[in-house]
C-alpha cells in the first residue's frame, strides 16, 4: 500500500502521462478531422487550440519537476 506522501510525490509525473496521453489522442482527432469531407475548419482550429493548451500545460509541468541549480 502506499503512503500518502507517495501518492503525491508521483502526482506531476502522472499528471503529466494523462496529459501526454490526452495530446495523443487530440493528434489523432486532428488528423481524422484534417481528412474528413467536408472539412470543419471551425472544429479543426479549436482541436488545434486545445491540443496547443495542453502542450503548454506540459511544458509547465516538466520545468516543473526539473530541480534548480543550486550554483
Amino acid at each position: 500500500m502506499f503512503t500518502t506522501e507517495e501518492i503525491l510525490l508521483d502526482w506531476p509525473q502522472r499528471e503529466l502521462i494523462a496529459l501526454r496521453q490526452e495530446h495523443g489522442d487530440l493528434n489523432a482527432m486532428i488528423d481524422a478531422a484534417a481528412h474528413a469531407a467536408p472539412l470543419d475548419e471551425l472544429v479543426l482550429r479549436r482541436l488545434k487550440k486545445k491540443r496547443l493548451a495542453l502542450r503548454d500545460k506540459m511544458t509547465r509541468l516538466e520545468s516543473a519537476l526539473i530541480p534548480d541549480d543550486l550554483a
